[in-house]
Parts: structure tokens; sequence; C-alpha cells
């Protein structure tokens, strides 16, 4: 018996169908949506149950309907066999064009990747996302701010509010470190996977983390920062010209206790 070769990536389905030149278009038209995304190891995801909700809650927001998880998951792993992979970057969409009773399920598949553990240096911007609890495709303002923080010499951007307080980077949550605690800041900003699931795991490993209003100007008492996202994790060097400690030590107790996280079968 042959064995279907493996469609090449990135590959996309749409409600468990090979993406067609019109669904691919219908996304490219129609963003106005959601997502989540996710890396896949020999079929399992870190979190699953925080993508699933992340899904459903986003759903019943833009949509008013619901986003069942097991049709999700069904839908994932349909796609990663469409790919013919169970190593991957999943990302799904959930979208509903004008006129559509039901939210079409876009599902990605690409190769699998990994944070750059390299500390990275952020340049602060002003600019806080429109409902900033919503994971939300073709973010304007977070591509623009970016670039230019790229331009300007920086690995990315760090978005503030007006008066300075720290929100989120353009991709990433961030955490600091103040020799005592994990810090996150308390403005309001998207509830990434991995920091969920490390804020989590933190007490069992002995990190005590708390949140509270984080400003520019008062940087200076923390020791080290940390950024995270679906890539995974990494240290930060600087903010503009404050400079931080890479704490080593630090960031093997993260990933300690990220790595605790259990891995659910999608």
């Amino acid at each position: 018996m042959t064995t279907p070769a493996a469609a090449p990536l990135p590959y996309a389905e749409f409600d468990g169908h090979p993406a067609t030149e019109d669904d691919l278009r219908t996304a490219a038209f129609f963003g106005y949506g959601h997502f989540t995304a996710m890396q896949v190891r020999d079929g399992r995801v870190r979190g699953l149950a925080l993508h699933l909700e992340r899904l459903d809650s986003a759903n019943r927001e833009l949509f008013e309907l619901p986003l069942d998880g097991g049709l999700v998951r069904e839908l994932v792993r349909h796609a990663l066999r469409g790919a013919g992979t169970a190593d991957a970057s999943v990302r799904v969409q959930g979208l509903r064009p004008p006129g559509a009773a039901a939210t079409t399920v876009m599902v990605t598949v690409r190769g699998p990747v990994g944070m750059d553990p390299r500390p990275v240096s952020l340049k602060s911007v002003p600019y806080a996302r429109t409902a900033p609890h919503l994971k939300r495709p073709g973010e304007f303002g977070q591509t623009y701010y970016g670039e230019l923080a790229r331009r300007a010499g920086f690995d990315d951007a760090l978005l503030t509010l007006p008066e300075g307080e720290v929100t989120e980077g353009a991709i990433t949550n961030i955490g600091f470190w103040d020799g005592a605690s994990v810090v996150r800041p308390l403005a309001p900003a998207l509830r990434g996977i991995t920091m969920a699931l490390l804020e989590q795991e933190l007490p069992g490993a002995g990190v005590p983390s708390l949140r509270r209003p984080v400003h520019l100007n008062e940087l200076g008492p923390y020791r080290s920062a940390f950024v995270t996202n679906s890539q995974g994790m990494a240290p930060v060097a600087r903010i503009d010209d404050t400079v931080f400690t890479v704490d080593e030590e630090l960031m093997k107790r993260l990933a300690a206790a990220y790595g605790a996280a259990s891995w659910d079968t999608v």
C-alpha cells in the first residue's frame, strides 16, 4: 500500500478540507477574527485546554457563537495528517465572512520552531492594542512599531500606555525579576499561553510571582527581565537605555518550571 505524500509546508485547511484559492481569498479579504498559535511535538501540545478556552471565548465575544474544543482538536489532527507531520507550528484561526452563519476554522501547519534564546533588546513605544485580551491577526500597530524598533537597532518593540506603563511586547509577554519574585505588568495585555503555564508552575518551583504596575521610569529595581510567546522564552538585555542582568540561573529555573507543564494529546 502506498503512503500518501506529505503536503508541502506551509499547509492550510479550512473546516477540514485543503485550502482552495477561494478559501485563501476569503481569509485575506475578511481579516476580522481571532487565533491561537501552538507548538506541536509528537502530536502533543502544552496548555491545550488554555488554547481551546481562548478560541471559544474569543469566538463567543466576536461572533456570539461557541467554538467546540472537540471540533478544534479534530481539525488540528486532520491538518497534521494532511501535512504528514506530528511536529509543527500550528495556528488555528476563527473567522466568519459577512453573511456566513457559522464560524470557519482555518488551521495552518508550518515547520516546528523555537524562540532564539539569545538576550533581546526592546524599544518602548506608545501603543496599546485595542481589546488586548484578544489574539487577532493582522495587527498593524504591532508590526509597524516592531519594524521601527528594528530599524533603530533593537530586536523588537515594547508596548506602553501613554503615561509609560508597560503592557506587553509586540509579539510577547514580558516578566521582570526583582530578586525575589517574578513580576508581571498589571496593565491590560494578552494572556499568553506560555506565560500562563509559567505562572501556573512557578509556585511548585518555589518561585513567587505577582502582578503590579510597571513603569518605564521605575525599571531600576528590577534585576532581570524575560519575554515569552508560543515559541518559548528569552532573557531581556535592555529596554531603551536600561540594561538588565542576563541571569542564567533565573532562566534555568523558569525553563524548569515551564518544562513541568504537562503535554496534552491533540
